[in-house]
């Protein structure tokens, strides 16, 4: 097939979160011998890039794209408009067989696109995007629109009458099968990682406890939860060093305010921007992995890459009761699921680093995740669903 790939995230280098998945599944297209071109906001060395993965980028230059840019959710609303006559232009000179969105905001573009080109197209959410706004202030994001913004997202398979739709989780998918989508057309591939790169280890410093998280540290990431948790854990346990990997967003710094306002000499290092590549060498410093999001559709919906990456290299993790990776993992030893509350979350994760799980049950979910979540299975489902829509199937 000659397949036009949309997303809304510069392709490489991968950024965290649902960026890393682009690679891979490039990688599994390019391997079956499809011709991918991909439309993406252009990025640094894209030409090198475009030949070492031996695809096509037409890049987005009318204004910079990227989780971490100025006035964003604007240019999220923008973009899909611009993506989509982008892919027009391009179709003039090349004749497309599918469309492929990775995320809500390409998947408006690909929607449209689907009548205008008249080609099949095939819907990938790896979270639900506006679900997150729920734990944003009202004054930012006033209910009503949010409401709105919310059922637009849940409603675009079934607005474009998308030919497949992948989804992250089973709560997400449940979701859209709510909503009218048809269960048929459904299926949840989960959310991955390169076991190449994420290999269980044992942290390096056994005497000097060290609670880690990494990710986008987005205002849903670090809220009064994490606030609470992280101050009773420094009080209780001075000498702990809590390891943030990833770039100090205005989120980080005012957790790190309000922390320090009650326990002054607690110990928050940030690293900054780590590669996707370089992630798991910081993981292997840690003693426990925390996932204290606050309750949200769409934190319930998303299944946490941290989560994944966290058990592949051996971590004990304590995440808030989060229904898309409790479904998965529920059963495990080495992941407890505390409550939506800072106090209760302090205390299992002080539990933990006092009571660590067994070698041989981190071990033993460390293989589970390889066997069932590596890139290579979960790219290889989602091009098994893609190619059985070119099919007609």
């Amino acid at each position: 097939m000659r397949l036009a790939l949309l997303t809304h995230e510069p392709f490489y280098p991968p950024s965290g979160g649902g960026s890393a998945e682009a690679v891979y599944l490039v990688k599994e297209l390019v391997n079956r011998g499809h011709e991918v071109h991909l439309f993406c906001p252009d990025f640094p060395d894209r030409k090198q890039i475009a030949a070492r993965f031996g695809i096509r980028i037409h890049p987005f230059t009318r204004w910079k794209m990227g989780r971490y840019t100025r006035f964003r959710s604007l240019k999220y609303l923008a973009y899909p408009g611009a993506l989509r006559k982008l892919v027009l232009r391009a179709s003039r000179d090349f004749q497309f067989d599918a469309l492929f969105s990775q995320h809500a905001i390409s998947a408006v573009a690909a929607g449209k696109l689907k009548s205008d080109l008249n080609i099949p197209v095939v819907m990938n959410f790896l979270d639900y995007l506006t679900g997150f706004m729920e734990s944003w202030p009202r004054w930012v994001m006033p209910r009503v629109v949010l409401n709105r913004l919310m059922r637009f997202e849940l409603n675009l398979p079934s607005r474009y009458d998308a030919n497949a739709v992948l989804t992250v989780s089973t709560e997400l998918a449940r979701r859209f099968i709510e909503n009218g989508y048809p269960e048929s057309r459904i299926q949840t591939i989960h959310y991955g990682y390169d076991s190449t790169l994420f290999r269980p280890t044992l942290p390096s410093s056994p005497l000097s406890p060290t609670i880690v998280m990494h990710g986008s540290f987005d205002t849903h990431h670090l809220g009064p939860i994490a606030t609470e948790a992280i101050t009773r854990i420094a009080q209780a346990k001075p000498e702990t060093h809590f390891l943030f990997i990833g770039k100090e967003t205005a989120a980080l710094k005012n957790l790190t305010e309000r922390v320090r306002r009650t326990v002054r000499s607690a110990n928050i290092q940030c690293t900054g921007f780590v590669d996707y590549n370089s992630i798991a060498s910081g993981l292997g410093q840690a003693h426990v992995g925390i996932i204290p999001y606050e309750s949200s559709v769409g934190t319930h919906c998303a299944f946490v890459a941290k989560m994944v990456e966290y058990t592949a290299v051996g971590l004990p993790v304590v995440s808030t009761p989060l229904a898309g990776v409790k479904a998965y993992f529920e059963n495990e030893p080495s992941v407890r699921f505390s409550g939506f509350d800072g106090e209760q979350f302090a205390e299992d994760v002080l539990n933990a680093l006092e009571n660590p799980p067994s070698e041989e049950d981190t071990q033993r979910l460390a293989k589970r995740v390889a066997t069932e979540l590596d890139w290579k299975v979960v790219c290889r489902e989602a091009v098994n669903r893609l190619e059985s829509v070119g099919d007609g199937r």
